[in-house]
């Protein structure tokens, strides 16, 4: 029953919402935003929402033994919409045109809508463009994650902000590494997956290369605390070796569960040093 019920709060996509709600509370602490209920509330119930929108699309046909499940994670997802719903009319003006803007990247990243040519194995939409998924999710959480609370708090979007949104962009790309590696021997070729066209070796250098210049970039901040220094680069290192370990045939849920959730490891990290300084 607890495997379960594991299972029902990973596939369910509570896991990886919880890991964007992370990274929309870093923002806020690291910005010196007080906790932003509304927004926080409403980046948790839309994660949920629209990554099981994307996964479960159309699944039922494919994936029959998954059919009670999933009808529990529909009325689920149908709950986690309308708090979202709720959420979304507490929000400022600006804030819902940056939704409305991040929520049509994300229809389009499952709903057909451009000519054939561009995609492969008959799935004309975004999600199935060549080589494109990781940058997608990595732009959408960056947005998302960054800009979406700033703009709800009524924060300028200033030079600083700008480098948090690529360290952010980076570090999310890094953490898809894990998820690419594994699923190598599942994916199509006509994906072009990072992993598919450089290999293993190159994808997990690749991932070091970023991790580094996520941390490079906090130098060009004009504000920066000691605090969020430390806890910046400790993530980054264990992150570093998650993506070193990680292999085609990983345990079940080394990316599903740890890998996805050193977001929120970040900010538990951040708040433990912040409670004590």
């Amino acid at each position: 029953m607890l495997k379960k019920l594991f299972d029902f709060y990973i596939n369910s996509s509570i896991h990886v919402a919880l890991s964007v709600f992370s990274l929309t509370w870093i923002t806020l602490l690291e910005y010196d935003i007080p906790y932003d209920t509304d927004v926080l509330y409403f980046v948790f119930f839309s994660s949920i929402t629209g990554y099981n929108f994307v996964k479960y699309f159309g699944i039922s046909k494919f994936h029959i033994r998954l059919a009670t499940w999933l009808k529990a994670i529909q009325v689920f997802s149908f709950f986690s919409f309308l708090m979202l719903c709720y959420y979304i009319l507490k929000l400022n003006t600006a804030s819902l045109l940056c939704i409305v803007g991040f929520g049509l990247v994300t229809f389009f990243y499952t709903m057909p809508f451009l000519p054939t040519r561009f995609f492969i194995e008959n799935q004309y939409n975004l999600r199935r463009i060549s080589g494109l998924k990781v940058y997608f999710i990595a732009f959408v959480w960056s947005g998302v994650t960054v800009f979406l609370p700033l703009i709800n708090n009524d924060r300028s979007i200033d030079g600083d902000v700008v480098i948090t949104s690529i360290q952010r962009f980076l570090f999310v790309i890094v953490l898809m590494l894990p998820f690419e590696i594994r699923d190598l021997q599942y994916d199509s070729l006509k994906l072009a997956t990072i992993p598919q066209k450089i290999g293993v070796r190159w994808t997990k250098i690749i991932g070091a290369l970023l991790l580094i210049c996520f941390c490079f970039l906090e130098f060009f901040k004009n504000n920066v605390t000691l605090n969020y220094l430390i806890v910046l680069f400790a993530i980054a290192l264990i992150t570093m070796l998650f993506v070193i370990v990680s292999k085609k045939n990983q345990g079940i849920y080394y990316s599903s569960f740890f890998v996805e959730g050193l977001p929120i490891l970040w900010l538990i990290m951040l708040l433990f040093l912040n409670y004590f300084n």
